[in-house]
This record gives C-alpha cells, sequence and structure tokens, in this order.
C-alpha cells in the first residue's frame, strides 16, 4: 500500500458497510489503532464515521462506539433511520448515509490529496471518479477474501488503490483476548462508556 508522509488524507468510513466487512471477516475494529495507521503513513487531517440511529430506541448498543468515537479524533455524522415492514411482514430498517458521505468528499477534496474509502458500496464508484477528475488520489478499504466479495468490482476497478481489510487484521484488529476479558466483565459490573462493545449496526 502506497501513501506519503507528507500526504493530506481523510477516512470516510461508511459505518454499515466496515461492520459488516469486520463481521464477516471474524474480528473486531480496534478505532483507536485504526487511526494510528494512518497517522503513521501520512498527515490525517480527518476521519469521519458516518451511521444512522433509531431515535426512538430507549437504548442503542452502537451509541457507547458513537460517544467514544466523538470524543477520540472522529466526527461522526448520524442521522435517523427509519422502521418499516417489507412485503414479507418482515421488520427492516432504513438507514442509507451515502449521499452524507458524496457531499462531505466533495467539500474537502480540495484541501485533500488522498481520499481513504472504507466501503465496498457499487454507488460510490461515480464518487471516487469525480474526487479523481479532481487530481486526488482514491484507496477503498473493503474486502475481496468473502464469497461473494463485499467490494463491488466497478468500484475497485475506479479506485487508485484497493486494500483489502483482511491483510489490516493484525494492524487494527482487536486482540481477542480483550474481547473475551470484556464479555466476562460484562456479567460482572456495566461496561465503562468509552469501551468498544459489540453492536449491530443499521
Amino acid at each position: 500500500m502506497q501513501f506519503y508522509q507528507d500526504e493530506r488524507v481523510a477516512l470516510f468510513i461508511d459505518g454499515a458497510n466496515l461492520y459488516a466487512t469486520a463481521k464477516t471477516l471474524g474480528f473486531d475494529i480496534d478505532y483507536k489503532r485504526l487511526l494510528g495507521f494512518f497517522r503513521k503513513r501520512s498527515r490525517l487531517l480527518r476521519a469521519i464515521y458516518y451511521t444512522a440511529l433509531l431515535d426512538d430506541a430507549e437504548y442503542s448498543p452502537i451509541k457507547p462506539l458513537i460517544d467514544w468515537l466523538d470524543y477520540n479524533g472522529y466526527r461522526v455524522v448520524t442521522k435517523p433511520a427509519k422502521e418499516f415492514t417489507d412485503s414479507l411482514g418482515r421488520r427492516k430498517i432504513k438507514g442509507n448515509m451515502d449521499i452524507e458521505l458524496a457531499i462531505d468528499v466533495m467539500q474537502l477534496a480540495d484541501s485533500l490529496d488522498h481520499i481513504v474509502l472504507f466501503s465496498g458500496d457499487g454507488d460510490f464508484r461515480s464518487l471516487v471518479a469525480a474526487v479523481q477528475a479532481k487530481g486526488r488520489r482514491v484507496t477503498v478499504v473493503s474486502t475481496l477474501t468473502t464469497r461473494p466479495p463485499m467490494v463491488a468490482d466497478d468500484l475497485r476497478r475506479q479506485t487508485d488503490q484497493f486494500i483489502d481489510l483482511a491483510d489490516l487484521r493484525d494492524e487494527i484488529g482487536r486482540d481477542p483476548a480483550e474481547r473475551e476479558q470484556r464479555q466476562r466483565e460484562r456479567y460482572v459490573a456495566p461496561p465503562p462508556k468509552e469501551s468498544f462493545e459489540d453492536f449491530a449496526d443499521i
């Protein structure tokens, strides 16, 4: 993977997509290590995490993560998720953040050299092309190791650089022993606010 120390970089994280990808690969993201990984390799200016939240829920398991990110170097962009019932009577939740992410990328592109997109969503192909037309480099982080792959083929072809999330496991993954310890502690005392609890993203 190619990064430069003087390169102005921003991370744009599709929270639901990254969570699903990491879960499929069988590991949890350590968001502190994630920031450290890119800070060592570039001038990291922004790290923005996008997710939808159910407003009417008394407690959302993702809220401890959102709170931690907010206080630890990330900007968090949220919007209310919509709950509906599909034609088969199944409860579904709709909370697409693509527009919010795309607007931020275009607004910040002129102040950046390199954009890192954590998503495999093929809908972002035209966004990547538009940013490249401004002379910016784009890296996409997703995975090809699952069947089917989590990254759309046209998005992977469009990007300047593709990083497989599976290859970052040792760099940004949470220690499995830490997860087991936290699960044991959960039965003894409530988890601290800043902990990374398992969550179901939307």
